[in-house]
């Protein structure tokens, strides 16, 4: 390369004249010229430098480079793992060092010119990444030359690994300093180091240098929305699981720049990030090579998308807990008992054999040793809450649990910290701080708790860690409605667990919500939660399925529930149902029908005006919306499935209501039918009307004696809840005793002639299903469809539908075997249109 090229490069780079050492006329063609006379083979056998080639008779020029190069030697140095980012006004090199160096970064800058030679320009840029090492200033003096930024972001596309790995080290530099990022990002700098991280083998050190840029560059918020690209965010998960620890922690780190954004949440659950980086934070150090960047990095992506609680649930999901961080001072009031007999965390004892206690815990050792004989026993979550509980308690008594480093702030953003742990420790340890002194600890532990009970796994894990005796604890010792509220929401998700709700009533929480339920100051939220729990508990349908698989309830247990639900309670029943929400109204219903069940004695509900309630639940508005002008179809759909569970469990109430002699005498039997009529009709779920129409058929029979099936009642529940559902079961049932239950049943009410049952079958898709049973092997299916296919065959408007199912070739097939039915098949084959 000859320095008239260089020379005309600083032209065009519009190098400062002040920055540069006059070079004279003379010595640039001396230079010249004895560049030419260097061979290739001679300058490549030469051992490799960073710095240009000098020859003796320039001293001075010569001098200058071997000074940059001992100050890029320090430079490099000194640098470090971590990535800094540069201060504006930051003075790393001293004044001598960067005086010297600065005078000669305008000929390297020259150098990196697309004319010149790769080698050359390969020396050049490592040259100038050595010295942006040395701070602000020495890339304030690389970034003043305009145009240089294009220069090196185009040696990001050399074959060179080492000039591709100097080229992303210096644009990483360049990226610490806030004032360059933009630019950087404008050059194409992104779109460079993309392609350059796709390539299917690339060095190590290249992909660190890479990633790390992109670890700067993503600290501005505008940059994060054009690296959130699918294509980037999957070769960055790839990275996740790289050899080299400093290219995985890279990788943490952009992650974690990109999570504080939050428009960039949904794409990084898309691409997968959640379950990769809950892998690395579960994972023991052995596994991650002793690196805690990587879990700090993960753990700060997965806080960042919990805060969304869609997107919290899949962390937990993943097998990580979100743990509040409540300050070491918080644990000082952890106290064990110095002494006690082993039992497990749900408080459940183990059985003491011995008389006292052996002096040196010989007996609890062999206790310990002797639990492997009986594993099989103790069921996987039992077995994870006592290592959990062990594990937390130790930590605990030692004093290593929490420090006062971990809390950030003072305030009100200090009480929203949080961490994240493994589902073993994170649910022992919620538990534990349930049991602290501190009342605010406990507190966010409920709401922990809370947010964590998201599957019947976790729910029967805190169950079995212990955490309901100290959450009914807290529901029965306090007052506050600040602690009331988290700790009433903890047990409400924790109830929808049928053998959680078994171990919450079993601690005499019933008692406490319902004296609660009788405080008319209580807020509506923690009314509607109160009730919520209450119907869990007391759910009429778990009721009887437990009479079944597991037998009548002992009678302490009976006594207690009829004693708790006096006529107090059904009066604040009846009281909350008619002015409340729908989500209260169908939870009051629920718990009165219960008391139905529990106390055949029902003069005391039916006193309490119980008539007006189902009056309420029975007439939903959203019956009376038509589809097509629904503002929104989702919504409208969301809001008949909550009508449907509200009629539901009004009409199984009135059902059961009925049995009463003195019931019967204060209602008006014809409003009730009418309405449940209209809901029969309506556009409500089928699987919703199954008491609707058991309600109905009952309500007809106590007003008329007439049950045959041409009564206009009965009429009604065949058309509109006993076709559809016989379709539904020929159609989806997996039971071939079913369907021919099913299609034996349509025969029947089709030969009877009821009115309108042909149309009815027709408009509920049960052509498709009747065809499909013709190629059945059970005779009676086959000649119960063939019938009812007949009928349906005698109105011209079916002809299509029933061609179109594929009746044809199944009918020549049955008549062309001469099966027992070929008569009926030829019948029908002569009614179609073939």
């Amino acid at each position: 390369m000859s320095l008239s090229t260089i020379a005309s490069g600083i032209g065009v780079l519009e190098l400062p004249c002040l920055r540069l050492l006059p070079i004279s006329s003379t010595q640039i063609q001396f230079l010249t010229v004895e560049a030419r006379k260097q061979s290739r083979r001679i300058r490549r056998e030469r051992s490799f430098s960073p710095f240009p080639v000098l020859i003796q008779s320039n001293r001075r020029l010569r001098h200058g480079f071997s000074e940059l190069n001992s100050s890029f030697d320090r430079s490099n140095s000194g640098e470090t793992g971590s990535d800094t980012t540069l201060k504006d006004g930051e003075e790393v090199r001293s004044e001598s060092s960067s005086g010297v160096g600065d005078s000669y970064v305008g000929l390297f800058v020259g150098m990196l010119g697309l004319d010149n030679d790769p080698l050359d320009r390969e020396q050049a840029i490592e040259t100038l990444w050595k010295y942006s090492l040395g701070g602000k200033k020495c890339i304030d003096a690389i970034m003043q030359f305009h145009g240089c930024l294009n220069l090196i972001v185009n040696l990001l596309k050399s074959e060179s690994s080492s000039a591709c790995e100097a080229a992303a080290g210096l644009i990483r530099s360049i990226a610490s300093v806030n004032l360059y990022r933009e630019s950087v990002a404008e050059s194409g700098a992104l779109e460079e180091i993309t392609a350059l991280l796709s390539r299917p083998s690339l060095a190590t050190v290249v992909k660190e240098q890479c990633i790390c840029a992109l670890w700067n560059l993503t600290v501005d918020e505008e940059i994060r929305e054009k690296v959130a690209d699918f294509d980037i965010l999957r070769l960055l998960i790839s990275f996740l699981e790289d050899d080299d620890v400093n290219v995985k922690e890279a990788a943490g780190g952009v992650l974690a720049n990109l999570a504080l954004s939050r428009s960039t949440h949904k794409i990084l659950v898309e691409v997968g990030v959640i379950p990769k980086l809950a892998k690395l934070l579960k994972a023991d150090n052995t596994e991650n090579k002793g690196s805690k960047v990587i879990r700090k990095e993960a753990r700060n992506v997965l806080l960042e998308l919990a805060k969304d609680e869609y997107y919290r649930i899949l962390v937990i999901e993943e097998g990580v807990v979100p743990i509040p961080i409540i300050g070491a001072d918080a644990y000082k009031s952890f106290r064990p008992d110095l002494y006690s007999w082993p039992s497990l965390p749900d408080g459940i004892n183990i059985e003491q054999t011995a008389k006292a206690p052996s002096r040196f815990g010989a007996s609890e050792l062999l206790l310990g040793l002797n639990v492997d004989k009986n594993v099989d026993n103790v069921d996987e979550a039992k077995m994870k809450a006592i290592v959990g509980r062990t594990n937390q308690q130790f930590l605990a008594r030692i004093g290593a649990i929490e420090f006062e480093k971990e809390i950030k702030s003072e305030g009100p953003g200090k009480s929203q910290q949080l961490t994240l742990l493994p589902c073993v420790d994170g649910v022992a340890r919620l538990v534990l701080i349930l049991g602290l002194a501190d009342e605010l600890a406990a507190t966010r532990a409920a709401e922990s708790i809370a947010d964590a009970s998201i599957n019947e796994d976790m729910r029967v894990s805190f169950m079995e860690a212990g955490a309901v005796k100290p959450l009914v604890q807290l529901l029965a010792n306090n007052n506050k409605e600040t602690v009331k509220l988290p700790v009433i929401r903890a047990l409400k998700n924790l109830s929808l667990s049928r053998t959680v709700c078994q171990r919450i009533e079993a601690e005499g929480a019933v008692w406490f919500l319902i004296n609660l339920l009788k405080q008319p100051e209580i807020s509506l939220n923690v009314t509607e939660h109160v009730l919520d729990i209450i119907a869990h508990i007391l759910d009429p349908s778990k009721e009887m399925e437990s009479k079944f698989y597991e037998g009548p309830v002992n009678g302490s247990k009976a006594d207690s529930r009829k004693e708790v639900l006096d006529a107090a309670v059904f009066s604040r029943l009846v009281q909350i149902a008619k002015t409340a929400s729908p989500n209260l109204l169908r939870n009051a219903i629920s718990v009165i029908e219960f008391g139905i069940i529990s106390n055949p004695n029902m003069d005391t509900i039916i006193s309490k005006d119980i008539t007006t309630v189902l009056d309420l639940a029975l007439r939903q508005k959203v019956l009376e919306e038509p589809e097509n002008e629904a503002e929104e179809l989702e919504k409208h759909l969301l809001k008949l499935e909550e009508a449907g569970l509200t009629i539901s469990a009004a009409s199984r109430l009135l059902t059961k209501l009925l049995d009463s002699e003195s019931f019967r005498q204060t209602i008006d039997t014809a409003v009730f039918i009418e309405l449940v009529r209209k809901i029969l009709r309506s556009s409500l779920p089928l699987h919703y009307k199954d008491w609707v129409a058991a309600c109905l058929v009952k309500l007809t029979a106590l007003s008329s004696p007439s049950q045959s099936l041409n009564n206009p009642i009965n009429l009604e529940v065949t058309l509109y809840k006993t076709i559809p559902s016989l379709v539904e079961q020929m159609s989806f049932s997996s039971s071939p005793e079913t369907k021919e239950a099913a299609v034996l049943e349509l025969n029947k009410i089709v030969s009877e002639g009821v009115p309108e049952s042909i149309q009815t079958l027709a408009s509920q898709g049960g052509i498709e299903p009747l065809v499909k049973l013709l190629e059945e092997r059970n005779e009676r299916c086959v000649e119960a469809s063939l019938s009812v296919l007949y009928n349906l065959s005698m109105d011209s408007e079916n002809h299509t539908a029933i061609i179109r199912a594929g009746a044809v070739p199944v009918l020549r097939r049955i008549v062309m075997s001469q099966r027992p039915q070929w008569e009926k098949a030829l019948r029908l084959l002569r009614n179609l249109p073939v």
